[in-house]
């Protein structure tokens, strides 16, 4: 019976130790997919804006274009971020919505300009898109929810199934908790950087979530979040450590 004892305590010892060490890996690492990803990214990247670029018409008023472009600019350059690494695109559209592509796209659609009341606001929507872009948070989120072999073997956009799967993944789903978690506390980094109050964004998600409960349909980066309150609460304990 000792030894029986002895025998299932090494093989527990030797299982916690097995599972100890894959816990270790960069999996992600190891089968080299962020390399792979950057491969495609690119052709995902160009994919995707030909797709939405042929759905909405691109804002070319230079009012508009050249204040989000300069805002843009503010918060690149105070972070240490080559701007020609971020493809700005305004779209058309009433959709209260804005998101990040592979490659460097970032889209904000005009509605969501249009509910914004101070640049500080705005800002916190780009320096949030802008975290997701510089984490690779877009070429993460589609290989976990769809499959780094369907993102390989579709890369050229011969398949349509997959062209709508992925496009609804990233724009009518959201990045995981820990995902949001992340760009938004990169987000106010970048704000206090740039010099604009990072209060901003939690002033912008308050105001999404009021309307949304007057029935205005909204992003799924804030609609999709039940502790809306404890993110907002986040982002305002996180700006006042950088004051």
């Amino acid at each position: 019976m000792k030894k029986i004892g002895i025998k299932g305590l090494l093989l527990v010892a030797l299982f916690l130790g097995v599972w100890f060490g894959f816990s270790q890996i960069n999996w992600m690492k190891a089968f080299r997919v962020e390399q792979v990803g950057s491969k495609v990214s690119k052709e995902l990247g160009d994919l995707y804006w030909k797709y939405f670029k042929g759905q909405d018409e691109e804002v070319c008023d230079s009012t508009v274009v050249q204040h989000v472009d300069s805002l843009l600019n503010r918060i690149c350059t105070a972070n240490g971020i080559d701007t020609a690494t971020i493809k700005l695109h305004i779209l058309s559209d009433s959709a209260i919505n804005a998101f990040s592509l592979p490659d460097g796209h970032l889209v904000i659609y005009t509605g969501l300009l249009n509910v914004t009341r101070s640049d500080a606001q705005l800002c916190g929507v780009l320096c949030h898109e802008i975290a997701h872009l510089e984490k690779g948070h877009a070429m993460k989120k589609l290989i976990k929810e769809i499959g780094l072999a369907s993102l390989l073997s579709n890369a050229t956009g011969g398949n349509g199934d997959f062209m709508i799967k992925s496009i609804r993944t990233l724009t009518s789903t959201a990045y995981d908790r820990n995902l949001e978690r992340k760009a938004d506390a990169q987000a106010v980094q970048y704000m206090t950087k740039a010099g604009i109050d990072p209060d901003g964004l939690a002033q912008l998600l308050e105001q999404l979530d009021q309307l949304q409960a007057s029935g205005i349909q909204i992003p799924t980066w804030i609609s999709t979040h039940p502790d809306n309150a404890e993110r907002i609460g986040a982002i305002r304990t996180l700006a006042k450590k950088r004051t």
